[in-house]
């Protein structure tokens, strides 16, 4: 192992001096205590290193170590369920583990594990050598790269994570010794065999997300908002209720108090698709702002790099990152403390490129074993009192394909989810029109689009009447007015704490997307035929389409298309009285 002297430190920043071979971004060993670092800059017979531990006590003249190995993790059947920091070591429980430098062992915990296939057969990357069972089967896979011929597998019982369990000879004639669980580099992107183009959403359970600015699974999504707005709050709820098979929610240098609720409440939501408790399939890490810097900007690797390990066993993950601004600060404070030159607002200039490297890793794939897997990036931004033009809001509008403003006016007009349908797109949207006309909705595409311009004719039209009052404008517009309300209020508006609407499936939202649209469509027929715009308003069917969400649960979607008739009935009745008056 290579070694060298410590010259200089600053925080989590350290200079040494060498005269043995070190690598970029090799993983290390610091001082006395052997804390983790990672070498980031190498200059002659000196190198800079980022500790990922307080570094309180370092001085000149301590030793470093190199590991010979870059920045890993251990990655296995014992992360479901658990909470971790930003280096994947337990929070949890850790007196069930043992904790090593930059690894998870968990000796002292053991798995059931059934073989797959037998001595002398060829196994290939991706195809799985054993199955851990216990309440979700777990696939052992060879490490990418590594195939051949099993020259001896384990039989069936109980074992820990890192026993070996099976041996491959390659084609070289190399053996490979195999275990549950295997080491991976975190900067490193997992391989797959191809990339696929998104063709389905995500379904989030939230109807603003889900019919305005929809997300494609392996698609990418960004939550910018200033404090209080709700990023955390609509996070926790997209994580409770999205059709993802994993959870990956990383907590990167949120305040204590916030990742305390999260720590404290995530383990005790129940997964409404099979009652069990939801971090059974879920994984938290959290890194909070008192923790080390450095480690802020690796959990965000960690993270990425989890959600691509249940990928290529074929499973569709979600990774909730909260917030990538924090992580930005902490590549800015390390900049800083090198001495780079800084870029816009201070940031290093080599924030966009990170930026990339992070959502790039998103992406729905065909993996190495030949299955379909994704990984779905939903990063949280929170610029500075709100202000979408600062950087990492800017860089990170480059490399996602969904951009969900949340507006801190409706945030305090208690309107839930506070997203700005003006300020919000998706790109993603014409992608997964196919899937919603296949699911119920033949006609997604053009509801969507009115629904939109109806709202971007409400902003509009509200700053006409706040100058000349709504009375005084022509009827159609008065009535384009009444409907943007019901959109809102009706479709839009939804309670992460109500027992009722705190999920909205894709049947019930194309259920109420039709209705919600038939009543435009018959409320501007009867504007053109000379109806008041204030009868219209003062409709019985109006005020109780507003309550829809509330009212109308899971288990009356039917009665949702039986409002159909009422709309008709009571448009029939304010024809009637226009002939009349005629």
């Amino acid at each position: 192992m290579s070694e060298a002297v410590i010259r200089w430190a600053s925080g989590p920043v350290i200079r040494a001096r060498t005269e043995a071979l070190f690598h970029s971004y090799e993983a290390l060993a610091v001082g006395e205590a052997g804390l983790l670092g990672e070498v980031i800059q190498l200059n002659g017979d000196e190198f800079v290193a980022q500790v990922y531990e307080d570094t309180t006590g370092l001085k000149p003249g301590d030793r470093v170590t190199g590991t010979g190995s870059p920045l890993s993790v251990r990655l296995g059947p014992a992360l479901l369920g658990r909470i971790f920091d930003g280096l994947l070591r337990p929070l949890d429980c850790a007196d069930d583990f043992r904790l090593t430098t930059g690894t998870l062992s968990c000796e002292t915990l053991q798995f059931s594990f059934e073989p797959a296939v037998e001595a002398g057969a060829r196994l290939v990357a991706g195809e799985p050598f054993g199955l851990v069972t216990g309440k979700r089967d777990h696939p052992c896979l060879p490490p990418p790269g590594v195939s051949g011929t099993v020259r001896r597998i384990a039989a069936a019982g109980e074992y820990t994570d890192e026993q070996t369990l099976c041996e491959l000879e390659d084609e070289s004639g190399n053996v490979h010794a195999l275990a549950m669980s295997e080491q991976w580099p975190v900067r490193t992107p997992r391989p797959c065999r191809e990339r696929l183009p998104p063709n389905a959403p995500m379904i989030t359970g939230q109807r603003i997300l889900d019919t305005l600015f929809p997300v494609a699974r392996g698609g990418r999504a960004a939550l910018p908002g200033g404090f209080g707005t709700g990023k955390t709050i609509l996070q926790e709820a997209i994580a409770k209720w999205c059709d993802a098979d994993v959870i990956v929610y990383v907590g990167c240098g949120e305040r204590g108090n916030e990742m305390a609720e999260v720590l404290d409440e995530f383990p005790q939501l129940e997964d409404p698709r099979t009652g069990r408790p939801l971090m059974e399939r879920a994984v938290i890490i959290a890194n909070t702002s008192n923790m080390p810097v450095a480690a802020r900007e690796a959990s965000i690797y960690t993270a990425i790099t989890v959600a691509e390990y249940f990928r290529d066993q074929g499973r569709h993950v979600a990774l909730m990152a909260d917030s990538t601004s924090r992580w930005a600060e902490a590549l800015r404070e390390v900049s800083g403390r090198l001495g780079e030159l800084p870029g816009e607002a201070g940031y290093p200039a080599y924030l966009s490129s990170r930026l990339a490297g992070f959502y790039e890793r998103a992406a729905r794939v065909r993996t190495l074993g030949g299955k379909e897997g994704s990984v779905t990036v939903i990063g949280a931004v929170s610029p500075p009192a709100g202000d979408f033009s600062e950087p990492v809001t800017l860089h990170t509008k480059r490399f996602v394909r969904c951009f969900w403003a949340l507006d801190a006016e409706r945030a305090r007009a208690r309107f839930y989810p506070a997203i700005h349908p003006l300020t919000s797109y998706s790109e993603d949207a014409g992608r997964v029109a196919p899937w919603w006309q296949a699911h119920g909705n033949s006609e997604w595409a053009k509801h969507r689009e009115r629904l939109l311009t109806l709202l971007g004719q409400q902003a509009r039209l509200e700053r006409m009447a706040r100058i000349v009052g709504k009375d005084a404008l022509p009827a159609a517009q008065q009535v384009t007015l009444t409907c943007a309300d019901l959109v809102n209020d009706g479709l839009l508006r939804q309670s992460s704490f109500s027992e009722v609407d705190r999920y909205c499936s894709p049947e019930r939202q194309a259920a109420m997307l039709r209705v919600i649209v038939h009543f435009l469509d018959r409320a501007e027929e009867a504007v053109q035929a000379g109806a008041d715009p204030s009868v219209i308003a003062a409709l019985p069917v109006l005020a109780e389409l507003a309550r829809l969400g509330e009212e109308y649960g899971e288990d009356r979607i039917a009665g949702i298309e039986q409002l159909w008739h009422a709309i008709d009935d009571a448009f029939h009745a304010i024809g009637g009285s226009v002939d009349a008056v005629r």
